[in-house]
């Protein structure tokens, strides 16, 4: 079994632009990692800097916004990361998630999710509340 790619429409904030972008499933990344250019030429605009680690242990930071994206007919918002041209570019978990997508254990076929997870029962623990 190979690594799954996928082909992916992104969207402006309008949503009235999109680009299509191929994207390797990382169902280990949180979130996408689409080439910076292209997101801003959709009008997505950096909201504020992360840092993260790269596979080979360094830190790197990265401008992250958001993007509504497209998948297998399903559409769901998700935090897209502006990633440099020396950067992957994947599609991360949280975009999966979001677009009620999942990957089949046995073939790492990308496929509509049949369901989502639930709570079988009542939680034993409750948060706090928060105060207003």
């Amino acid at each position: 079994m190979g690594p799954t790619t996928a082909k992916v429409r992104v969207f402006g904030p309008d949503r009235k632009m999109s680009s299509v972008v191929e994207l390797l499933v990382d169902t280990g990344s949180t979130y996408s990692w689409v080439d910076a250019d292209i997101l801003k030429q959709l009008g997505i605009e950096s909201r504020s800097t992360w840092k993260f680690k790269s596979i080979d242990g360094r830190m790197i930071e990265r401008g992250i916004g958001d993007a509504y994206m497209e998948c297998l007919g399903e559409v769901g918002p998700s935090v897209v990361v502006f990633a440099n041209k020396e950067d992957g570019k994947v599609l991360g978990l949280h975009a999966l998630e979001g677009m009620r997508l999942e990957v089949a254990p046995a073939t790492g076929e990308l496929r509509k999710a049949e369901a989502g997870l639930a709570l079988r029962s009542r939680p034993t623990r409750i948060a706090p509340r928060l105060s207003s």
